[in-house]
């Protein structure tokens, strides 16, 4: 599985939502699905799939699905 798979599977399982919504545009708050706790749920199915621990500004700051992949890339993760 690439860097990519993890990284929508994580989406995925997380916010119990599809391919078709992952866009570079999806953002928190913008489905019913990605509220607090569905954050919440997402970053640590993020830090299981890459095995990385995210600084709390990162948490913050992890607000739409494109920011996210610009993210990972602080953790040496190449998607």
């Amino acid at each position: 599985m690439t860097n990519m798979e993890k990284y929508k599977e994580a989406f995925k399982e997380a916010l119990e939502i599809d391919d078709n919504a992952l866009t570079d545009d999806l953002a928190f708050d913008s489905i019913p699905e990605w509220d607090s706790v569905g954050h919440m749920r997402l970053m640590a199915s993020i830090e299981d799939a890459f095995d990385i621990m995210f600084e709390t500004e990162d948490i913050m700051d992890f607000g739409t699905f494109g920011k996210g992949k610009e993210i990972l890339q602080k953790y040496d993760v190449e998607l």
